[in-house]
């Protein structure tokens, strides 16, 4: 009877705290794989915290291949200059000894019920569900999370060469939590003899409390049981470092002579049942094999046709003024073709059988905007809606949208826009995106804007590394390469966390010259102010292009002036009006003419002068002498960092994430 009693209180009391505490963890192993286990905590923690993004950190033990920095944040789709800021500074090529625990700085964000950080694999060859979730990323993932992010999640199993979004296992503090002073969470994968007690004394330092982080695993004194390969929360009131940590370099060890076999003790089965059965294993691996080959071949056929009906009639063929070539290109004209009907059908009937997206109605759309009111008219073509308690922005769209579906739907990055269902309806097409609560960043940095609003100092880095991370992912990130095409600050959205948004797909391209580094066109599109000088002469598109147009857009945020004003009294190139703080001696006492007026005070000179030097580096005329967008985004990533420990003496408040 106290047993039952017990029981009872304890079920009592988990319904009763639902709203403030965390998921408990879910054992790994194979019977998490099969069948589909859809508990809560195989999935994800729950996303019932304050924010639904937020700064987050893992824990990853280096193993070879991924034993540096370098592999471990290319792994985990993570920065590296800033996993190295967190460990220590270490060398983000030093190969460390296996086992050794590294930092890993995330940010956390939810998606759909579940609180989580994506990165991507590619399928090899013997990978299966089990070893991705417990030997590669060591248990910061399930079978079964994996399998929810596949695009076909009814087809179990997976291919060589697939590309799986991996859901790594984090969350955001909940209001309780946040009381009690708890910043951040930190996801820890339990190893052999580990308990509550050990790992909170480990990271004591940073505010790592025994009692808070059982109670973050909805875990007490009574059932403090957990397992290896299992994903615990642990509680911290302040950033962690390496300062805790250990990093002993990786050491190869000694060739030795392998261990001689001892004697089979059983004797070998006569030849005649050998043969025949070597006969019957010949004849069954022949028939998965021919049964194997039928499938992929049939795969490869659906596809083909697939892309054949959404090729145009014919592909056009550009030319330059200054350059004999030939492109085989996406069409160009997209903005002022249309689909014909038939066509749009064929399309959304292929969105709906081998695509991510969702297929709305159009009442579903009319009864999430209210039929489409003013009231939830944003602008142009834009409405807020809400679907099924989702705020979602949803947009009539013009000419051919294909080619925007196409690279949307093949990106899941944090910083680029979710294109997450469309809707065709008498000849129109409607997209539903994610929703950015703050609206554009020309609304926020321009001077004359006209609510008088305003982003800090951290905010304006933030949101420049966001953006310079997104496009480093369309230029490193996918294949083949893309180029944006059209970045501006209008084409920048922010969430309600001030959290940069990449939108605005429809000129995008994907770099298919003969080395695979840049295309030529004689269509050229854009926006004014931000084309770069070798697209306007020779129609050049690479990601210089991006490079060139990001440079415009952290001038603007830099100085507040939008792209107009910045061009008034230029004679050739925008990066005239950098003179006067880059050729003089003490540029840094220039840096407050040119600085947004609306900052006053609150910049750090040195790091703006930084700033300004990126953008001259970034206009420079020729395309060869601009920075990638991985370098930048490698500055930005340190230069977010500095700015968090100015702000920290400050006012300005910024969550350290590029």
């Amino acid at each position: 009877m106290a047993s039952l009693a017990l029981k009872s209180t304890l079920i009592l009391l988990f319904f009763i705290s639902i709203p403030y505490l965390i998921t408990s963890q879910q054992p790994y192993g194979e019977k998490n794989c099969f069948p589909v286990n859809n508990a809560t905590s195989a999935l994800g923690f729950s996303c019932n915290g304050v924010n639904r993004t937020c700064q987050s950190f893992l824990i990853y033990r280096t193993q070879p291949p991924y034993n540096t920095i370098s592999a471990i944040a290319s792994l985990l789709s993570a920065n590296a200059s800033q996993m190295s800021a967190f460990n220590s500074n270490i060398s983000e090529t030093m190969a460390l000894a296996t086992n050794t625990e590294v930092i890993v700085p995330v940010t956390c964000s939810c998606s759909g019920k579940f609180y989580q950080y994506n990165t991507t694999h590619i399928v090899k060859r013997y990978d299966n569900y089990n070893d991705l979730s417990n030997n590669t990323y060591e248990g910061l993932t399930t079978c079964n999370a994996i399998r929810t992010q596949k695009i076909s999640p009814n087809v179990v199993n997976i291919f060589p060469g697939e590309t799986l979004t991996i859901p790594l296992r984090c969350a955001c503090p909940t209001r309780t939590q946040f009381n009690l002073g708890i910043k951040y969470l930190m996801s820890f994968v339990v190893q052999d003899d580990d308990t509550f007690s050990n790992i909170a004394v480990k990271f004591y330092k940073f505010g790592a409390d025994v009692g808070q982080t059982m109670e973050a695993n909805e875990k007490s004194e009574q059932d403090y049981v957990i397992y290896p390969f299992t994903t615990v929360l642990v509680t911290l009131k302040s950033l962690p470092n390496g300062s805790v940590m250990e990093y002993p370099p990786y050491v190869a060890p000694s060739p030795s002579s392998p261990p001689s076999l001892p004697p089979s003790d059983e004797p070998e089965p006569p030849s005649s049942d050998g043969g025949s059965s070597k006969r019957w294993v010949y004849f069954g691996v022949g028939v998965v094999a021919g049964g194997v080959f039928v499938t992929v071949a049939g795969v490869i056929l659906f596809f083909l046709f697939l892309k054949r009906s959404l090729r145009k009639k014919s592909d056009p063929i550009f030319s330059s003024k200054s350059f004999e070539a030939q492109e085989k290109a996406l069409p160009l004209e997209s903005k002022t073709e249309t689909m014909t009907e038939t066509e749009s059908m064929e399309f959304l009937d292929n969105i709906s059988k081998i695509t991510s997206l969702k297929v709305y109605s159009f009442k579903d759309l009319q009864t999430a905007t209210e039929d489409f009111s003013s009231v939830n008219w944003i602008k142009g073509s834009v409405y807020k809606g809400n679907l099924n308690g989702d705020e979602v922005a949803i947009k009539k769209m013009d000419g051919d949208v294909s080619k925007e579906i196409s690279v949307l739907n093949k990106i899941n990055h944090f910083n680029i826009i979710s294109l997450l269902g469309v809707c065709f309806e008498n000849g129109v097409w409607y997209f539903v995106y994610e929703y950015a609560g703050n609206g554009p960043l020309s609304e926020w940095i321009h001077q004359e804007n006209p609510n008088n609003q305003t982003l800090s100092w951290g905010k304006r880095m933030q949101v420049a590394c966001d953006v310079a991370t997104g496009l480093n992912y369309l230029h490193s990130y996918t294949s083949p390469p893309h180029v944006h095409k059209d970045v501006n600050s209008s084409n920048v959205l922010l969430n309600m966390e001030f959290r940069a948004k990449i939108t605005e797909f429809g000129l995008s391209r994907p770099v298919r010259g003969n080395d695979g580094q840049f295309t030529l066109t004689a269509h050229i599109v854009g926006t004014k102010g931000y084309l770069a000088p070798e697209y306007l002469e020779n129609g050049i598109i690479n990601p210089m292009l991006d490079v060139y147009a990001f440079g415009v857009l952290l001038l603007e945020m830099l100085t507040g002036k939008n792209v107009a004003q910045l061009f008034e009294g230029v004679k050739v190139h925008l990066s005239e009006i950098l003179e006067p703080v880059l050729s003089e001696e003490d540029g840094i006492s220039n840096v407050k003419e040119f600085i947004d007026s609306s900052l006053g005070e609150e910049y750090p000179a040195d790091i703006a002068y930084s700033m300004f030097v990126l953008v001259d580096r970034c206009l420079r005329k020729d395309p060869g002498s601009r920075p990638s967008m991985d370098e930048i985004m490698q500055i930005l990533s340190k230069t977010l960092t500095t700015s968090l420990m100015w702000g920290s003496s400050t006012s300005d408040s910024i969550s350290s994430s590029c």
